[in-house]
């Protein structure tokens, strides 16, 4: 198999070469880096209305409509996932746990979690697809809603509850890997 060297944050990756493996990191990039801060922007709008509790929505919905309309427009499959798993939906596939996993060891290890990105073409079924993830450090608007449970406030809690009941998605600390966001497509 023919393999050439990508460059990532952290070094290098070997990964077989299929067309312009470069064009499609950078354009995996380009996609992944223009989710968070309109998602970011959304929160802060909503919280300033009625508070985090408010937010809540805007993760179980606005999100994954974002993520829907960027796949459709973009050609990538898009989403958003975490080991710690609020959203039912938000549960991993093996290679996106084992990559959740590998930068949690590299952030512990003292690693910066904003570097944090992993790209590779795997074959499943047959098919070739490059698959990429980004790290989603946790950020102090963040942890309104996924901080510490004794730092939640009282109408956050109970709409957790009511929403979640089987949520995993608290206990976080400023710039923890909450999750990633990962982005797939065919070749």
């Amino acid at each position: 198999m023919n393999l050439k060297p990508v460059l990532i944050a952290a070094g290098f990756i070997a990964m077989p070469a299929f067309g312009d493996d470069t064009q499609l990191l950078e354009n995996a990039r380009q996609v992944a880096a223009s989710m968070p801060p309109k998602l970011l922007e959304v929160l802060t709008r909503e919280i300033a209305k009625g508070g985090p509790e408010n937010a809540i929505a805007v993760c179980r919905e606005t999100a994954p409509a974002m993520a829907k309309a960027a796949s459709e427009k973009t050609g990538w499959a898009i989403r958003r996932v975490s080991l710690r798993n609020r959203n039912p939906k938000a549960v991993p596939d093996a290679w996106e746990k084992a990559v959740l996993e590998d930068f949690d060891r590299r952030v512990a290890a003292g690693e910066s979690p904003a570097a944090l990105e992993k790209v590779e073409t795997v074959t499943g079924d047959g098919k070739k697809v490059f698959r990429y993830m980004k790290a989603l450090p946790t950020q102090e608007l963040c942890l309104q809603c996924h901080g510490a449970p004794e730092h939640l406030s009282p109408a956050v809690k109970a709409k957790l509850q009511e929403l979640y009941p089987g949520d995993k998605a608290v206990g976080y600390g400023l710039k923890q890997i909450r999750g990633a966001i990962t982005l797939k497509k065919a070749l």
